[in-house]
């Protein structure tokens, strides 16, 4: 792994404090995401399935995670299966885990290996009567490939048919969206590598610059300082590519004059960073762009304020939008006539600010949290208003990530630059 071994013990609580909300007489089964195909002979790297690293720390391919708390043979309560190394692979892929490895990592004792997974849990699965599975349930997938997780459940409920099958995501949704003393600091570790690559950006962006050379520094400094890499694909928007939201060609050249959107963050650990800036390509903002600027950064800062324990994820974004409307007003983009006759269902600010600001930050960047469900200490939360001009050329977005705690929210992006003198300064030193 490029990064030291995480504490067991936060595996070890995350597994207890999912079993507590599991009916009696449960098993759960967890597997491995699959490996995509990314040409001929070749598959994309892999990324581990979030629920089963949050439950067990395991990073590896081919996995499967049962548990089962009251298994009336008590070896079984906790099992994690594990892919088989031998010296084919060993020499054509490398490092697997060794189950002294895998007890170590995750704090389960009983290691098998996956040729065993069948037999074992046909010998527990008649004593439960409720089956856990789990499938991706975060609100902005909708699957069209079915997966390892939905092919598993085709399979055990043609083989089991008359257990009672339940879902773990709903039980996932309400333990992920809390961060533990442990994950808060993994999350701190990528937003420093990306606070790092920014600074580098700052320092190397100029006219004539291609959009790729500045990703090319971006993931040298997440490689550099063992990070995973991007925890998505980076948005390097100069010009009116700014105006695109999930722009990621990241092909033009930067021109003077232009200011450059850039959307990334490192992932660490599987743990996340998500940052929006916005620079100026020669060094200096004209009058204009650090007009808006300015506006977005108003915005940011009133947004990160209203955020806090309890307040429902709808009204908050309501008064983000009442505060935008104003900022618009001011920079002359919609006027108050347009505002009193605005349709509810799509406001008036929405012609130029029309993502939402915020999302819940983990191990996905997007975290699988409750839509629905109030704000809660321990969130982690992005903050990114944005103003886009397409007839302007212009278009600005900032974001930080925020924790909620006890004593108020903790901007955990803070030591990055972000005001718009600050980001000129470095650009100029």
């Amino acid at each position: 792994m490029k990064y030291p071994t995480i504490d067991q013990s936060l595996f070890i609580l995350n597994r207890k404090n999912f079993s507590k909300q599991l009916k009696n007489k449960s098993l759960a089964i967890f597997n491995a995401s699959d490996e995509f195909p990314r040409s001929g002979d070749q598959n994309f790297v892999f990324k581990q399935n979030p629920d089963l690293f949050y439950l067990s720390g395991i990073d590896q391919e081919q996995t499967i995670l049962l548990l089962y708390p009251d298994c009336p043979n008590p070896l079984y309560r906790e099992v994690l299966f594990l892919r088989q190394t031998n010296d084919y692979i060993k020499v054509w892929e490398g490092y697997k885990y060794t189950k002294e490895q895998a007890k170590a990592a995750s704090g389960i004792e009983a290691i098998y290996w996956l040729e065993d997974f069948d037999n074992i849990l046909h010998s527990i699965v008649n004593y439960a009567d409720h089956i856990y599975l789990n499938t991706n349930e975060n609100d902005r997938y909708s699957p069209e490939v079915p997966y390892r997780d939905l092919r598993f459940i085709e399979k055990i409920k043609s083989k089991y048919p008359l257990h009672h099958f339940e879902r773990s995501a709903p039980i996932m949704r309400g333990l992920r969206a809390v961060k533990s003393d442990v994950e808060i600091e993994l999350t701190k570790k990528a937003c420093t590598i990306t606070r790092d690559a920014f600074i580098r950006v700052l320092k190397f962006t100029k006219p004539g610059v291609k959009e790729y050379e500045i990703e090319a520094e971006i993931i040298h400094e997440f490689i550099r300082q063992g990070g995973t890499g991007h925890a998505y694909t980076p948005i390097i928007a100069s010009g009116h590519n700014a105006n695109i939201l999930h722009y990621n060609d990241n092909n033009q050249t930067c021109k003077d004059g232009d200011v450059i959107l850039f959307d990334f963050g490192a992932e660490y650990a599987n743990y996340n960073a998500d940052m929006s800036r916005s620079i100026p390509v020669n060094g200096r903002f004209t009058t204009r762009q650090k007009e808006v600027y300015n506006a977005v950064h108003h915005v940011m800062k009133e947004s990160i304020k209203l955020i806090g324990e309890g307040v429902l994820w709808n009204t908050y974004h309501e008064q983000v939008g009442e505060v935008m409307t104003e900022q618009l007003i001011k920079l002359g983009l919609i006027t108050t006539e347009e505002v009193k006759n605005q349709n509810p269902a799509w406001p008036a600010y929405k012609k130029y600010f029309m993502h939402g600001t915020s999302h819940h930050l983990g191990i996905d960047v997007h975290d699988f949290a409750g839509r629905y469900t109030p704000f809660a200490t321990g969130n982690i939360l992005t903050v990114e208003p944005g103003i886009y001009i397409p007839e302007e050329g212009l278009g600005i977005r900032l974001e930080n990530n925020i924790l909620i705690t006890a004593n108020g929210n903790v901007d955990l992006m803070a030591d990055i630059p972000l005001a718009a003198e600050e980001i000129e300064d470095i650009m100029n030193s």
